[in-house]
């Protein structure tokens, strides 16, 4: 049985930020959670009073080429209620890893290869 190696929770987050740069997307992280093993969520903020957050969660579509880590939304909506769902999540999980990119054309960068 082979073991697949992880990144760490903030060398994935650094590795992120440098992607978002290279696209000039702003990004920043508003909470730092546990540097080895915190989850990571990513608000998307398109700033037009509008947000989408996306956290990690397992492909469970059933799909043979599937069953790996995907991003998934977690909340969607006025900036407010995305932000009172940050909070309440960063409530249950206080190693928690918030990264706030703002974009107007709500770019996550996400989809990309090496981002899953």
């Amino acid at each position: 049985m082979s073991v697949e190696p992880r990144l760490t929770a903030e060398f994935w987050v650094h590795a992120y930020l440098a992607r978002l740069r290279g696209a000039a997307i702003p990004a920043f992280v508003t909470a730092r959670g546990d540097a080895t093993a915190g989850a990571v969520i990513v608000k998307v903020n398109s700033l037009d009073g509008r947000a989408r957050a996306f956290h990690r969660t397992f492909d469970l579509s059933g799909d043979p080429a599937g069953g790996g880590r995907v991003w998934a939304v977690l909340a969607e909506g006025a900036d407010a209620e995305v932000e009172a769902a940050l909070a309440r999540q960063r409530g249950y999980d206080p190693d928690l890893w918030l990264i706030e990119v703002e974009d107007r054309a709500g770019r996550s960068l996400l989809d990309e290869p090496g981002l899953a």
